[in-house]
């Protein structure tokens, strides 16, 4: 065995040990990362080749908590971890959500990533080392990737300042975020407070992000050592500058003219079809069977350039609006009078139908995970069937991307319920129409409905998306 081990050392007693080379040495890459007696386990592979027309990244992050991490039986007839739970989901997309941009744009084989949680002191909150171990995993591997990057957790407790706080202190925390970034740029945050100042919140993400910096360094010196510093060569595009050019010459400006004419979604989206499918039309079915992914892929790159030109040069949003405006609102409480609150909130076309069911002890939910078992009293469901997108397709299980969203909705909306109020509340929403923000469409629709059923909230909430468009700089 070759080991190798890095620790981080974060100035209050608590050390991180990364090593590599003594656990599941037949993946491409393997570290475990250990806080305590918290220790983690991740390993990536990646196929050689991507599949016949992938144009996308197919990256599957996969975190999972065994229960003897913690000395404990699983619950229910079978005493075995079963599907993931809402905890586990969570906790995969975000390691996914700082993952998936860095990895280079032509490279489409698939990667899976999988992080378990095999020993667990109760005090030290696993999740924010899985973004770190993910990263680590991949960072001695020969997989590429634009990393590394880490995931810390920023917690605020009596006016200070915690990273990668415990349990305990987050109970007491006013303020608790979760920040991916590299060692030069911030990736994403994720969290939950009570109301604080814009500098506050910026000072917590500055302090994430000098704790990440020196994660990246020892990421990047295990790199080093294991002899990882060069990547594997692929090459899963086939391309013709030629074709791509002609694409560009000839689809541009029909696209472009669509993206500044605001219309409406199903209207601009048909329009744009028809733009590629006029520019088949000049190839016959033998040709098409080698050039349609190409010409897809090249066209998907003229309709993005229209797109982000009419915003950067006019001012002008796909659907006419100036890049400042709120698309119409318009609001309905009491629309159905079984629940005991209801509303509809639309913004353009976006509309959730939000229902509030009030109960009592009974009704409260069981939490019974590795390390948070208790009962919840608040519940937030949402559900995005697959109508609200015009989309001809069954709906199966709950998604991922349907308890991620709720959740952002969830975090909204609890705090403002007081503590000892003493109905149970179920709140769930369903998303009829969709084009964008509707977890925000939820939070707003989730005020709404709590009100309508009486709920004595402390204020209301609204939620709104943001998005930057620059020039690439």
């Amino acid at each position: 065995m070759n080991v190798i081990n890095r620790t981080i050392d974060l100035g209050d007693g608590r050390t991180i040990i990364i090593e590599t080379g003594k656990l599941a040495k037949q993946a491409d890459g393997s570290v475990t990362v250990r806080m305590g007696d918290t220790m983690l386990l991740a390993t990536v592979c990646a196929a050689k080749e991507a599949n016949t027309g992938v144009d996308y990244m197919p990256l599957q992050v996969d975190y999972r908590e065994k229960f003897s991490a913690f000395g404990r039986f699983p619950g229910g007839f079978m005493r075995r971890e079963g599907k993931l739970s809402d905890c586990e989901v969570l906790t995969s997309r975000l390691v996914d959500r700082v993952l998936r941009p860095l990895f280079p744009d032509n490279y489409h084989a698939e990667v899976f990533v999988s992080i378990i949680l095999y020993s667990a002191d109760g005090k030290d909150v696993p999740d924010a080392l899985a973004g770190l171990a993910a990263s680590a995993a991949l960072a001695v591997s020969d997989i590429p990737f634009n990393g590394p990057v880490s995931e810390v957790r920023v917690g605020r407790v009596d006016g200070k300042f915690i990273v990668n706080p415990t349990y305990s202190q987050l109970e007491e925390a006013d303020m608790d975020i979760m920040v991916g970034a590299t060692a030069d740029n911030i990736m994403m945050v994720e969290g939950e407070m009570d109301e604080a100042q814009e500098a506050d919140m910026l000072e917590a993400i500055k302090i994430a992000h000098e704790a990440i910096k020196q994660h990246c360094q020892v990421q990047m010196e295990l790199m080093e050592l294991c002899g990882k510093t060069v990547k594997r060569e692929y090459c899963h595009e086939e391309n013709d500058e030629e074709l791509r050019k002609a694409v560009h010459d000839q689809c541009y400006a029909k696209a472009y003219a669509i993206a500044v004419s605001g219309t409406d979604k199903q209207v601009r989206s048909e329009a744009f079809e028809a733009i590629v499918a006029n520019f088949k039309s000049n190839f016959t079915e033998e040709e098409l069977e080698t050039k349609e992914d190409m010409i897809k892929r090249y066209y998907h790159e003229v309709e993005k350039e229209a797109m982000r030109r009419a915003i950067l040069d006019e001012g002008k949003r796909l659907d006419g609006r100036k890049t400042t405006d709120i698309r119409p609102i318009w609001i309905e409480t009491d629309f159905i009078p079984g629940p005991h609150g209801a509303a509809i909130f639309t913004r353009g076309e976006t509309q959730s139908l939000t229902t509030v069911t009030l109960g009592t002890k009974t009704d409260e939910k069981i939490v019974d995970d590795v390390l948070v078992f208790g009962r919840d009293r608040f519940l937030l469901h949402y559900n995005f069937p697959p109508f609200s997108t015009g989309d001809a397709r069954p709906q199966r299980a709950v998604s991922r991307r349907e308890v991620g969203h709720g959740n952002l909705a969830h975090r909204s909306l609890k705090r403002m319920v007081p503590k000892d109020y003493m109905y149970v509340i179920r709140v769930v929403s369903d998303v009829l129409e969709s084009n964008g923000s509707s977890s925000m469409a939820t939070v707003c629709a989730g005020a709404l409905a709590l009100m309508d059923a009486g709920v004595t909230i402390k204020k209301p909430v609204s939620g709104i998306a943001m998005g930057l468009i620059s020039e690439k700089k």
